[in-house]
C-alpha cells in the first residue's frame, strides 16, 4: 500500500488502526473461509488512509527511532522512506499540544512543521505516532502580516504626528484672519496668507508622500518607461522651487536622455532636492553625467553629512537620524521613495559622503540609446 511497515523481531509487523497486530502481517478469518476478517479489512483500510494522507505521519519508537513513514513525511524530510526508518527522529516526541520544529533540509534551507503526536503501544512497547503538517508558507504569510500592520502603525503615528503642526498653525491664522477685533495691516495680512499658503504646500507634500508610500508597498514601483530628456525634468523641478532655485547649480548635458518613468522620475529628483534643503545648506549641486548604459544624477549640499553609524539605514522606511529628527521636521519617507522608483526602473539610489562637509546623494537610471546603438545597461 505503499506504507513502510514496522520492523520486529518477528518480521514485519503492520499497524492497524485499533492497535492490533500480527506476525508476518497475515491475517485470515477465523471460520476457515479464506475470506479476509473484520481486523484485515481495518488494517487495509488504515493503511490506504496513512499512505493517502497529505500530512506527513511518522512512527517513532521508545528509543526515538523512526519505525514507520507514509510518503507525505518522506516528502517533507525531502529523503526516501528506506533512508528515514531506522534513524533518529531527532526531535522531542510528547503527547498533547501541538509544537512546532524547524525541519532541516538535505540540500539547504529548512520547513516549519507542525507536529501532533499520539502515544500508543505495539507488542506491549510504546510506540509515537506524530503527524507532521507543513506550515511554512503560512508562518511566513503571517509574518508577513505581522509586518506590514507593523508598517500601518507607523504610518498612521507618522501622519497623526506630520500633520498636528501645520494643521494646529493653519488653525490659528486663520482665526487670526476671522477675528475682527483684530485690524490688520495689509502687509501683516498677506504675510499670513503666505504662511498659510506655505503650511497647506507642506501638508500636500506630506499627502503625496504617504499616498506613494501606500501605492509602493500595495503594488510595488510599476514603472512605465519611456525616453525622458534629463535636462528638461530638472529645469521643471527647479521652477516649483521658487525663491531655492537661486540656490541651485546645475550641471548637465542637453542630450542626455534616461530610460524611466517620468512621473517616478520627477518624484525621485523633488525627493533629492527636498532632503538638500532641509538637512543640508546651500548652495546645492546638481549634476549628470552620461555613461556607458547608464545616467548618474547627484545631488550634493553643504550640510553636516550623514552620521556613520545612520548610513546603513538611511534608505530605510520610516528611517531618520536621531538629531535630524529635533531639529527638522521629516517622514523619513523621501529616501525610501526614491530607492524603490529607482529599483524599480532598474536603477539603485545610493548616499556617498564628500570629502569635505556635506553629502552627495547618487541616483544611477539607465540611459536611453541613441537611435542605432544597442542598449548596453544590462552589461
Amino acid at each position: 500500500m505503499g506504507v513502510a511497515r514496522v520492523r520486529s523481531d518477528r518480521g514485519s509487523v503492520g499497524v492497524s488502526a485499533g492497535g492490533g497486530s500480527s506476525p508476518g502481517g497475515s491475517r485470515t478469518g477465523g471460520s476457515g473461509s479464506g475470506r479476509p476478517n473484520d481486523v484485515e479489512f481495518r488494517d487495509d483500510i488504515s493503511q490506504v488512509i496513512v499512505s493517502a494522507s497529505a500530512d506527513g505521519i511518522v512512527a517513532v519508537d521508545k528509543e526515538g527511532v523512526i519505525r514507520l513513514c507514509n510518503p507525505a513525511a518522506a516528502e517533507l524530510f525531502a529523503r526516501s522512506a528506506a533512508e528515514l526508518i531506522g534513524t533518529p527522529f531527532g526531535f522531542p516526541i510528547a503527547a498533547g499540544a501541538a509544537t512546532e520544529i524547524d525541519l532541516m533540509l538535505p540540500a539547504g534551507g529548512k520547513r516549519v512543521v507542525e507536529m501532533r503526536v499520539t502515544a500508543t503501544t505495539l507488542e506491549g512497547e510504546p510506540l509515537y505516532v506524530a503527524a507532521l503538517r507543513d506550515v511554512t508558507r503560512s508562518r511566513h504569510l503571517e509574518r508577513e502580516l505581522e509586518a506590514a500592520l507593523e508598517r500601518q502603525n507607523i504610518a498612521v503615528a507618522v501622519a497623526a504626528h506630520e500633520l498636528h503642526s501645520p494643521l494646529a498653525t493653519i488653525s490659528v491664522l486663520v482665526d487670526v484672519l476671522r477675528d475682527r477685533l483684530v485690524a490688520l495691516a495689509e502687509e501683516r495680512r498677506t504675510e499670513i496668507i503666505e504662511r498659510i499658503a506655505d503650511r497647506t504646500a507642506r501638508l500636500q507634500g506630506l499627502v503625496r508622500k504617504l499616498l506613494t508610500a501606500s501605492t509602493i508597498e500595495a503594488k510595488g514601483a510599476s514603472a512605465r518607461l519611456e525616453r525622458v530628456p534629463v535636462l528638461q525634468v530638472l529645469l521643471e523641478r527647479l521652477g516649483e522651487l521658487d525663491k531655492r532655485s537661486q540656490e541651485v547649480r546645475m550641471s548637465c548635458s542637453p542630450d542626455l536622455e534616461a530610460l524611466v518613468d517620468r512621473t517616478e522620475f520627477s518624484a525621485m529628483v523633488d525627493n533629492y532636492l527636498e532632503n538638500a534643503f532641509a538637512y543640508g545648506r546651500p548652495p546645492v549641486d546638481v549634476s549628470v553625467t552620461g555613461q556607458p548604459g547608464w545616467i548618474l544624477l547627484r545631488v550634493c549640499d553643504r550640510g553636516p553629512g550623514v552620521p556613520e553609524a545612520f548610513v546603513p539605514r538611511l534608505f530605510e522606511r520610516f528611517s531618520r537620524e536621531r538629531e535630524a529628527e529635533r531639529e527638522t521636521e521629516g517622514t523619513g519617507l523621501g529616501l525610501w521613495i526614491v530607492r524603490s522608483f529607482a529599483r524599480g526602473n532598474g536603477g539603485d539610489a545610493w548616499y556617498e559622503p564628500r570629502e569635505d562637509d556635506g553629502a552627495c546623494f547618487c541616483l544611477r537610471l539607465r540611459r536611453a540609446p541613441s537611435p542605432g546603438t544597442p542598449d548596453r545597461s544590462g552589461e
